[in-house]
């Protein structure tokens, strides 16, 4: 009995993996009998572990947000709070465009990886950092998470689809330090 829920990990962690991969690329329009294929699982599996492909989607988003969240909880008791914040945020919006999944589940407020509370460990921890960076003064005090979530989805637009404009993530970066504020009393 042991020996079939070692292999049952493994066939999941295999069809997580080989999602990721495609998810990566092609979003939800990739079929689940690829997904199998790539893993080297029959489609079976895949539907034992996940119910359907967008059970599938959803786990694949919810562990790299839980990644980007313990990244971020690492990053709490950094040092510098305001460059902890803003290397954190540029690093984010790069690791995220590369992975069209990530994008489309960041892109949809009440989507997939947003839903009954999913995501919320990524909310909290990248609050957490906004919060240390601006107590800092290194981040302008107008900017909540909503905000912050608002520009990291148009910033992921801005990687995924003028990726020579590459320069516009720092002009945003820009406009979230505190020092911005103290010209631009409008």
């Amino acid at each position: 009995m042991e020996k079939m829920r070692a292999d049952a990990r493994r066939n999941r962690a295999k069809v997580l993996a080989a999602a990721e991969e495609a998810f990566a690329v092609d979003g939800l329009a990739v079929p689940l009998d690829d997904i199998a294929r790539l893993a080297g699982v029959g489609a079976g599996t895949v539907y034992r572990h996940f119910p359907s492909k967008e059970a599938l989607f959803q786990a694949v988003v919810l562990e790299r947000l839980e990644q980007f969240a313990e990244e971020a909880r690492e990053l709490a008791t950094a040092e510098d709070p305001g460059e902890a914040f803003v290397d954190y945020f540029v690093r984010v919006i790069r690791q995220a465009s590369l992975n069209r999944a990530i994008c489309d589940a960041l892109a949809q407020s009440s989507g997939h990886a947003f839903k009954a509370g999913a995501g919320d460990d990524f909310r909290a921890a990248m609050a957490e950092l906004l919060s240390r960076a601006q107590a800092a003064g290194a981040v302008r005090p107008d900017i909540d998470g909503d905000d912050l979530r608002a520009l990291i989805v148009g910033c992921l637009a801005v990687e995924r689809y003028a990726p020579e404009s590459r320069h516009l993530v720092r002009v945003v970066v820009d406009g979230l330090r505190a020092h911005q504020m103290a010209g631009n009393k409008s």
